[in-house]
């Protein structure tokens, strides 16, 4: 059984910055697509970012793109989200997933098997 515990997520204030820490157990990690998801009050869970096995490709949601950055250790089992320039609109609880990045007409398409139980993100105004 496939387990991701999140940790990291605490209340911030706009303009401030957290990391996310997401730890997988039960399945060798280095061959498993990650991605963090998030889903903040009365709206659809919704893609943040991911990274492939090796590390080598990162992919990121636009409302994110130049202050997350997602990164993964194969020696910790570990997949990290820095998050900086936090707006209110950020937001969320933050979930980690592991799967497979696949390739659908030209686009990444993440297909995610296992889930964490999330980490509440707060930024105030």
């Amino acid at each position: 059984q496939v387990q991701l515990v999140e940790s990291g997520g605490g209340l911030v204030q706009a303009g401030g910055s957290l990391r996310l820490s997401c730890e997988v157990s039960g399945r060798t990690f280095s061959s498993l697509a990650m991605g963090w998801f998030r889903q903040a009050p009365g709206k659809e869970r919704e893609f943040v970012a991911a990274i492939n096995w090796s590390g080598g490709s990162t992919y990121y949601a636009d409302s994110v793109k130049g202050r997350f950055t997602i990164s993964r250790d194969n020696t910790k089992n570990t997949v990290y989200l820095q998050m900086n320039s936090l707006k209110p609109e950020d937001t969320a609880v933050y979930y980690c997933a592991a799967g497979t990045i696949r390739y659908v007409n030209f686009k990444p398409s993440y297909e995610m098997d296992y889930w964490g139980k999330g980490t509440l993100v707060t930024v105030s105004s």
